[in-house]
């Protein structure tokens, strides 16, 4: 099988972990190698002609489903809604003290959203306070329950400007690179995606968005409280709090406590990151995802064995 017909069922392959078939232009951006894009629309010809994949208007996917279809356009108008309330979420929350930048993060950053789905963040805070940001930030959520939103926002991925670059190198993280919708902070996202440079090496024809990033908002509270932490006494408040912290979600992890999805509460925290542990979710979805594209392989060549 030629190398883009294999590229563009890896491409399929990874979205059908989530039951989200793609558009020509988006089979492209996430193609794992260069192709032309001229060649692109003979090849997916082929391999639906060969029913590896199936087209339902200008969807492809690998499953002969015309639900999932469906599902995505009800999912795309659910974020367009989604995408207006996340972009208040954010002029709201870049105004926190030490808070560099913010982004759109998970399914509404690829444009999908349904009835169980909430507003995930990726936030960017100054060198050696994203823990003092956090548990500002944190408290103002557990507020927000007075007005029954406490499950609306996910403040989920924390890093800091002194390690602006995504440890785990895969598959995964360079997708959600790619697809991060930065809000704010133009500055900060333009040497994180410099840090993060690796990524075009798994989607070398996804380009990076900084247009949709605003400049950081400074306050008048905002600065005054950034100079009163800014000294010692501030690297050790944020020392403290991320033990504190660390030692409370350690609890929760014994204990198998699980968040409104249904899935276990798992933190990695270090001193310039806060994130979902990746053996928790991210590295069995790569495991799927692998086992995916080589079934698809293995079942391309047998066919072509015979």
């Amino acid at each position: 099988m030629p190398d883009i017909k294999r590229h563009i069922l890896a491409a399929l392959a990874y979205f059908d972990l989530f039951n989200y078939p793609l558009t020509m232009d988006e089979i492209y951006f996430f193609l794992p190698a260069k192709h032309p894009f001229e060649d692109l629309e003979n090849a997916l010809h082929c391999l639906a002609a060969e029913r590896y994949i199936y087209k339902f208007d200008r969807f492809y996917s690998l499953k002969n489903d015309r639900f999932l279809v469906e599902r995505r356009e009800k999912g795309n108008a659910k974020a367009a809604e989604m995408m207006i309330a996340a972009k208040k979420v954010g002029d709201l929350l870049i105004r926190f003290p030490y808070v560099r930048g913010i982004a759109i993060s998970g399914s509404l950053s690829k444009n999908f959203a349904d009835e169980d789905s909430d507003i995930d963040l990726f936030i960017i805070t100054a060198k050696n306070r994203l823990w003092i940001a956090r548990t500002l930030m944190h408290c103002f959520k557990k507020l927000t329950f007075l007005v029954n939103k406490e499950h609306y926002f996910c403040m989920n991925y924390y890093i800091d400007e002194d390690d602006l670059s995504i440890h785990e190198k895969n598959v995964y993280t360079a997708t959600e690179i790619a697809t991060l919708i930065p809000l704010h902070g133009d500055a900060v996202f333009e040497q994180f995606y410099t840090a993060n440079a690796w990524s075009r090496n798994f989607l070398p024809n996804k380009c990076l968005r900084l247009a949709t990033a605003r400049p950081e908002k400074h306050s008048p509270l905002k600065r005054f409280i950034e100079i009163l932490f800014n000294n010692p006494i501030g690297n050790t408040i944020d020392n403290l709090l991320m033990k504190l912290t660390s030692k409370r979600w350690m609890k929760k992890m014994r204990q198998g406590k699980k968040n409104n999805r249904g899935i276990i509460m798992a933190m990695d925290a270090g001193k310039h990151y806060a994130k979902p542990d990746p053996f928790n979710f991210q590295f069995k979805l790569i495991s799927s995802y692998q086992n995916r594209v080589d079934h698809l392989l293995e079942r391309s060549e047998g066919i072509a064995a015979h």
